[in-house]
């Protein structure tokens, strides 16, 4: 083995501060235990829209229907097959979801311990975890709920661990079983396709450092591509064998691209400003010394063999980020793993160098209480939202007029009036819904959001919409009169909304209003429902056909 072939393991590691071992381990564990305090504690948060998608495949998954057969997304099907595992041992429930996400959260700050560890030392490795920990929980980012970007990072971490093992100890298999992690991340969601690009960029790098040798490189990533393009092919084959594959197709690709073409680069640099903004400010001091770790990987000698890797990954990871330009909060959880590890770069790195300058050990935890300081101050700025605010009242500080506690009530309304097999539709985008009560929808159009863009097959999309929920006769129809929940636009087709309004008054009664209000939701049932005048313009409307 040459001597460039084992940078995972830095000649400099000597001359970094020495954490012990077990006091290392214990730190570790107290930002396991401290991270998921807070996720105990809300576990009860109501869904929102992207949980209650996830949530109710899940539900369809565990009652033996197939992703996409009752359930349209844009999304690959992990992130709702991982639901289902999760709600499996858990429970169908709010709490069942979060418990889940907060073991996916808990292993995926453990695996950020052992990279940071193994590329640096184990200071920047108890840096790196509490880090992860403490931005990936934030209400900036929207860290507290289940979306698919938590999911894809823990097998992304992984992949990345392993392969730099594969890439230590020569094992071709082990680039196998790293691409077989790496395309898990995949699955999770079509983003996680950039950090196998990573990986295979990364491998390639440190191939053409060794010297470069093509029969070596190709057997080492063409295993690490098999491996990664396996999840997905048996994907393809479950999926074709369950006859959904024209469908999952459609949606995951087809119409996939129609929404990541609608917005404009110009748009989405102001997505990304407004964005980032939200992200970085709560927690902006963590952010300046990931900032200052990436200047130190560049500065100092004897830490620039890693700048390739973590520099790497921070591009690949913001690329990530970008599909659609849509820039949302929780995108940039993506962006954690390697802003992590450069916090742990930035104070490992300069307790060395000021240890080294000073000759004094004294010196050398000046970095340490700096980063303390940083992730004190996030966790203060946050502390309303961690350790006091109700999580109904938490949901509607940050989600506004969205009616995700609504959701609940609603739904049992539904549960408890209605028989199991009875289908019900839900105009708007709340899949929550479906997924409290336990009913499945009339129509496989989970979200109204498709209907009002202005894509290509918007129009069939309506009318495929209205034949499915007329040919279901659906025992209840939600009308969501909320504006966040159709996201209707000057030169949206509105073709749906008046079929709806029609369809409705021609053959239900109202039962049920729930009125947000400043001051709270007032909500009325049966025929206290149809005597009530709402007063406010965001209501939620249930209706019933009559036997």
């Amino acid at each position: 083995m040459t001597a460039t072939t084992n940078t995972t393991t830095p000649p400099s590691r000597a001359s970094f501060l020495r954490l012990p071992r077990w006091w290392s381990y214990a730190l570790l564990l107290l930002v396991v235990l401290f991270c998921g305090m807070i996720r105990l504690r809300l576990l009860n948060f109501p869904l929102e829209r992207d949980e209650g998608e996830y949530a109710y495949g899940g539900q369809l998954i565990l009652q033996g229907i197939a992703p996409y057969q009752l359930c349209y997304s844009m999304k690959l099907p992990g992130t709702a097959a991982a639901y289902a595992l999760f709600m499996a041992v858990f429970g169908q429930t709010a709490s069942g979801v979060h418990l889940g996400l907060l073991l996916v959260n808990s292993a995926s700050i453990i695996l950020i311990y052992f990279l940071a560890r193994r590329i640096f030392d184990r200071l920047a490795g108890v840096v790196a975890c509490a880090s992860f920990g403490v931005l990936s929980i934030g209400p900036s980012i929207l860290g507290f709920a289940g979306h698919a970007t938590q999911f894809v990072v823990l097998p992304a971490m992984g992949g990345i661990l392993i392969l730099l093992k594969a890439i230590e100890s020569e094992k071709p298999k082990m680039f196998f079983w790293s691409g077989l992690l790496l395309g898990l991340a995949f699955l999770m969601k079509q983003p996680g396709l950039v950090f196998v690009l990573f990986a295979s960029f990364y491998l390639a790098f440190r191939e053409w450092k060794a010297g470069l040798q093509w029969p070596r490189l190709t057997v080492r990533l063409g295993m690490l591509l098999l491996g990664a393009a396996l999840p997905f092919l048996l994907t393809c084959l479950i999926l074709w064998r369950a006859g959904v594959f024209a469908k999952f197709w459609f949606w995951t690709f087809s119409y996939a691209r129609e929404y990541g073409a609608m917005v404009p680069a110009s748009q989405g640099l102001e997505n990304f400003w407004g964005a980032s903004s939200s992200v970085v400010g709560p927690a902006a001091l963590v952010w300046l010394i990931a900032a200052t770790g990436l200047i130190a990987l560049l500065w100092n000698p004897k830490a620039r063999i890693h700048a390739v890797l973590v520099t790497g990954l921070l591009v690949f990871s913001f690329a990530a980020a970008c599909p659609g330009f849509y820039f949302r909060e929780h995108y940039f959880v993506l962006l954690l793993p390697a802003v992590a590890l450069l916090c742990g770069a930035a104070v490992s790195i300069l307790t060395a160098f000021l240890r080294d300058l000073f000759r004094n050990p004294a010196w050398a935890v000046i970095p340490s209480f700096f980063f303390v300081l940083a992730l004190g101050a996030a966790v203060f700025h946050d502390g309303a939202f961690f350790f006091r605010t109700p999580p109904v009242v938490a949901c509607r500080i940050i989600y506004g007029q969205n009616p995700f506690p609504e959701a609940l009530k609603i739904a049992d309304y539904i549960a408890r009036n209605s028989a199991e097999g009875d289908p019900i539709a839900v105009l708007g985008s709340e899949p929550e819904i479906y997924f409290y009560s336990h009913r499945r929808s009339a129509t496989g159009y989970i979200y109204a959001y498709p209907l009002m863009e202005p894509q290509a097959f918007a129009s069939d999309m309506q009318r495929q919409m209205i034949s499915e929920i007329e040919n279901a006769n659906p025992r209840f129809v939600v009308l969501v009169d909320i504006p966040q929940s159709w996201l209707r636009r000057a030169d949206s087709n509105t073709t749906i909304l008046s079929w709806s309004d029609a369809y409705i008054r021609s053959g239900y009664e109202l039962v049920g209003i729930a009125d947000l209000l400043d001051e709270g939701t007032e909500y009325r049932w049966d025929n206290d429902a149809r005597t009530y005048s709402p007063r406010s313009p965001f209501q939620v409307l249930l209706y019933r056909r009559p036997q």
